[in-house]
Parts: structure tokens; C-alpha cells; sequence
């Protein structure tokens, strides 16, 4: 009964994500309410809350999801915390995106990128994401040193989501696009490991 409970409580999450993001695509996210959502996912008000605390959260799921500071804190005692990172981003340009989770990305990219509300609600996540990292690097290293680390890291892996996702909502082939992101990743931790002047000179 607990595995058909979640499947049923999987099925409500992903019905109403579903319906938000078609009335956000077709109407904008400003102009949609979430009594309006609730009504079209046949759900409550109040149920729609228990799967997703903000109108934001409908779209924003996923967004700062990934967790640079886990990764760091849960590394082997012998990895440097650059090394676990690099690995855990290789992993990630090597996935290859379903065709129908494509869609549902760049859909929710646009919706993402025509509102100032969710743009400002996503950059709150990565800077809380920020500064947890400086929160785990400060066990090691001084609390300014640990937020300057911290800090040129976010930059980094903002401007490698910034960079991939343009190029999906450009059109590029979703494999082209990974394999581009691959290379990004590799020149973004050879920046953060050996510094500009290292690569320029290379």
C-alpha cells in the first residue's frame, strides 16, 4: 500500500507541475493564480501547497536542487573539494536528456526568463546555495578566504547553466549541446583551479 500511496501522491506532484506550466506558457506567470491552477489539476488550494510551498516552487523545481556544498562536505577525506566538484559536474554534461523532459525544460526556461519575479526568486536560491558552500569550505579555510572560494565557484557554474541552456533555447541539437557543456566544465574548473593567468599563458 506505501508503494501505490507514493506512486498516486508522484502522479498528483507531476499533474498539477503539468497544468501550472501550460497556463504559465500560455498566459504568462504573473497573470495566472493558483486558486486558477488548483482548479485546473482538480486539486485543493491546500493540496497544492503540500506539494509545492510558493507559486514560485511550480516552476523553480529543480532550481538550486543541485548542491554544491553536500558534495564538498561529503567528499572522501583525501579528494580535494575542487576535484569532487569537477567530477560531480563531468557526471553531469555526460547525461543525456530524455526528449520529453527537453521540452518541459525549455518550457520552463521561457516562463523563467519572461518573468522578473521568478528570475529574482532563482537567483535567491543560488545565492543560498553560495553561501552554504562558504559555510562548508570555512571548516577548512578562513571565513573571507571560504567566501571568496565560494564565490568565484557560483560564478563559474551560473555562467555553465547560463551558457547551456541558451544554446538549448537557441536550437542546438541536445547531444551537441552536451558535449559543448562538457568542454565549458573542463575550462571552468581549469580556471578555478589554476587561475587566469595560467590559461592565458597556456
Amino acid at each position: 500500500m506505501t508503494g501505490l500511496r507514493q506512486r498516486k501522491k508522484e502522479q498528483t506532484r507531476r499533474r498539477i507541475a503539468a497544468v501550472a506550466l501550460r497556463l504559465f506558457t500560455e498566459r504568462g506567470y504573473d497573470a495566472v493564480t493558483v486558486n486558477e491552477i488548483a482548479e485546473a489539476a482538480e486539486v485543493a488550494k491546500a493540496t497544492l501547497f503540500a506539494y509545492f510551498p510558493t507559486k514560485e516552487s511550480l516552476v523553480l523545481q529543480g532550481v538550486g536542487d543541485d548542491d554544491p556544498a553536500g558534495i564538498v562536505a561529503s567528499r572522501p577525506p583525501d579528494r580535494h573539494w575542487l576535484e569532487a566538484l569537477r567530477t560531480h559536474y563531468r557526471a553531469f554534461a555526460a547525461r543525456r536528456i530524455p526528449p520529453a523532459e527537453l521540452d518541459t525544460l525549455l518550457a520552463r526556461l521561457r516562463v523563467i526568463h519572461a518573468s522578473p519575479t521568478l528570475q529574482g526568486a532563482a537567483n535567491a536560491l543560488l545565492y543560498r546555495q553560495r553561501r552554504a558552500l562558504a559555510q562548508v569550505l570555512a571548516e577548512e579555510h578562513d571565513p573571507t578566504t571560504a567566501a571568496l572560494m565560494a564565490a568565484q565557484v557560483a560564478a563559474s557554474l551560473l555562467a555553465l547553466q547560463e551558457t547551456h541552456f541558451q544554446r538549448l533555447l537557441d536550437g542546438a541539437d541536445a547531444e551537441d549541446a552536451g558535449r559543448a557543456l562538457a568542454q565549458d566544465v573542463e575550462r571552468a574548473f581549469d580556471l578555478l583551479e589554476h587561475g587566469l593567468k595560467h590559461t592565458e599563458r597556456r
